[in-house]
């Protein structure tokens, strides 16, 4: 997947939840993403925003901290 079109869907998913009431928003995007992306997009992520790029949603940023780069991680 280009790097253009992960980035936006991630964001999607941050936008999204961020106009859900109460808390948690962070936990809910890494949920929604551990849940739905396989994981070579989740790896592909990962190494994206380890490698400093900023135009990742900072609720995304914060959700990568429990992001699992493998199914069983």
């Amino acid at each position: 997947m280009s790097p253009e079109k992960m980035v936006m869907m991630a964001n999607q998913i941050a936008t999204f939840f961020k106009t859900q009431p109460g808390g948690g928003q962070a936990e809910n995007v890494a949920a929604h993403i551990n849940d739905f992306w396989e994981p070579r997009m989740r790896s592909q992520l990962i190494s994206y925003a380890a490698k400093g790029e900023t135009d990742l949603d900072p609720l995304v940023q914060t959700a990568l901290h429990t992001v699992r780069a493998r199914a069983d991680g």
